[in-house]
């Protein structure tokens, strides 16, 4: 029988299994007619982001995605789901053009954290992070984000402050990777099981905790088992959403996403 320690690292391991549905799989098999747009319009254009306009049922929305590769060259092309500054740049230039054009914003988080290299420092990650947290507590259309794998520390935070804020079954968000926590806290990497169970990075604990607004059910093995039922999943929620918010005027989404993280810090 499994003790607490496993079953938690389970999900770890689930929410970072390479064949788990990535953003881009998501967004292909949620969204019809889907326009790529690239570039943050000043440095380049990172490949852990994908983002663009779309549709679903008919509605037009922006779609953002932290996208991890199912290769090796597509993990170094897309840095393993961390982001650089300019990707971040990219994703609040869709975010305000979504505002411009009254168009939702679908966000799919799946990273294990910002990337923290000397480039990206030296290009304000800090700020670029802090920059979208700023200006997403504000913009004037519904934000819906979705964590599909792992959330790890502001790097998934900058993508996550939503009006409605989902997790998948198996996923894990936290505020760094277990192996992180361990080493921190015990100089010990190899107690990151201990560090997983500590940290209630589950969709349950944060489900009970009130970050999160609700789990998306996957299938029993995980969403890689049978990926497009978990998009249909999310597709359910996505479509849901999207109908109540369309009676809500801009002042009264805003009051409420304003409550909503209040509520959360206390």
């Amino acid at each position: 029988m499994q003790n607490n320690e496993d079953i938690i690292w389970d999900k770890v391991n689930l929410a970072r299994h390479k064949d788990r549905p990535n953003a881009k799989f998501y967004i292909e098999n949620i969204f019809d007619d889907f326009i790529e747009l690239h570039g943050d319009r000043s440095f380049r254009d990172d490949r852990a982001i994908i983002g663009g306009i779309g549709s679903i049922n008919n509605m037009n929305v922006t779609v953002i995605g932290i996208n991890k590769g199912k290769t090796t060259k597509e993990n170094i092309d897309m840095n393993f789901g961390m982001v650089h500054p300019e990707g971040y740049k990219k994703a609040l230039r869709l975010m305000k053009q979504a505002e411009k054009f009254k168009r939702p914003v679908i966000c799919f988080v799946d990273t294990p954290g910002a990337f923290c290299g000397i480039g990206a420092e030296e290009r304000g990650q800090g700020h670029a992070i802090a920059q979208n947290l700023f200006e997403l507590s504000s913009l004037k259309t519904p934000i819906i984000s979705i964590i599909i794998g792992e959330g790890g520390s502001g790097g998934a935070l900058a993508l996550a402050l939503g009006d409605k804020i989902y997790m998948m079954e198996n996923a894990i968000y936290s505020i760094l990777s277990p192996e992180g926590f361990a080493s921190i806290l015990w100089k010990d990497v190899t107690r990151a099981k201990k560090a997983a169970l500590a940290m209630k990075i589950t969709s349950n604990d944060l489900k009970k905790f009130g970050i999160i607004d609700d789990i998306i059910m996957e299938p029993e093995k995980g969403a890689q088992e049978k990926p497009l039922q978990s998009a249909k999943n999310i597709k359910e929620y996505i479509l849901k959403d999207l109908i109540t918010f369309d009676d809500v005027d801009c002042e009264e989404l805003l009051k409420n996403r304003y409550d909503k993280f209040r509520r959360i810090g206390n």
